[in-house]
């Protein structure tokens, strides 16, 4: 059986001296991993090595899902800003390629995330729209990463202290995170949370609400950063692999 998608690659390796191994992830299918076979040829049928980061259209062949489908068909879609020259902007490529890290990581295969897609594109799509201007690129990696802990079922809890579920309100002067009570910590309940990082009030704001994200300062953005990079950690019981190319300086 045939089955056509968009798709995002998000990870690619050597299968072969001809073929790859690539793993696409899809807005109607969720993850797939496939075989690319003849992909690294002059002349594929795929328009040479995919690669992390390649967006269009997809068709490929399911036979059982125990083991890799079969690609068919790739058409890349080049109207796509980000995929026709994110390669030559290092920071945008990182930040891509760590959005598709955490994709690849954190979802399961054939469990469709539609609206994480739409999210995984629009970052793709505009993180190369902000010229050299960091802080606003980790500002919309940021919204991206609260997507996807809200896609798949690990939102934190930022509107109340995730312990005794007091309101985050004026009356916090100052805020936590856990990772292991997988949200902000009152002040009151902080010593029960050894792994607890204090964070400014202006940051717990923006995690409350995150389309204010955008609009704050570059402190409050890049202190957001390093604390989602910390609880990614914290969910892999490893640090992600291109975590260090996005973290602030």
């Amino acid at each position: 059986m045939l089955t056509k998608d968009d798709a995002i690659c998000i990870r690619a390796v050597d299968y072969s001296e001809t073929s790859q191994v690539v793993t696409f992830f899809t807005r109607a299918s969720g993850k797939v991993a496939t075989i690319a076979k003849g992909a690294k040829r002059p002349k594929s049928a795929f328009e040479g090595p995919l690669e992390v980061c390649s967006f269009g259209r997809i068709v490929f062949s399911d036979s059982s899902r125990s083991s890799l489908a079969t690609l068919t068909e790739f058409e890349g879609d080049y109207r796509a800003p980000a995929f026709v020259r994110i390669a030559d902007d290092l920071f945008a490529l990182n930040c891509c390629l760590f959005a598709a890290e955490l994709v690849d990581a954190l979802t399961d295969d054939y469990d469709p995330h539609p609206a994480l897609f739409d999210a995984f594109l629009n970052l793709l799509c505009s993180v190369k729209n902000h010229g050299s201007n960091k802080s606003r690129r980790l500002a919309l990696l940021i919204r991206f990463e609260l997507a996807l802990l809200r896609e798949i079922g690990l939102k934190p809890v930022f509107d109340t202290c995730a312990n005794c579920s007091s309101a985050f309100g004026p009356k916090w002067p100052c805020s936590f995170f856990s990772s292991a009570a997988n949200g902000l910590i009152c002040m009151d309940c902080e010593n029960a949370f050894p792994d607890r990082i204090k964070i400014a009030k202006s940051s717990a704001a923006c995690l409350k609400n995150p389309g204010i994200i955008s609009e704050a300062a570059e402190p409050v953005i890049h202190e957001i950063q390093k604390l989602l990079v910390h609880h990614f950690t914290q969910m892999l019981n490893r640090p992600p692999k291109m975590a260090k190319y996005v973290l602030p300086k």
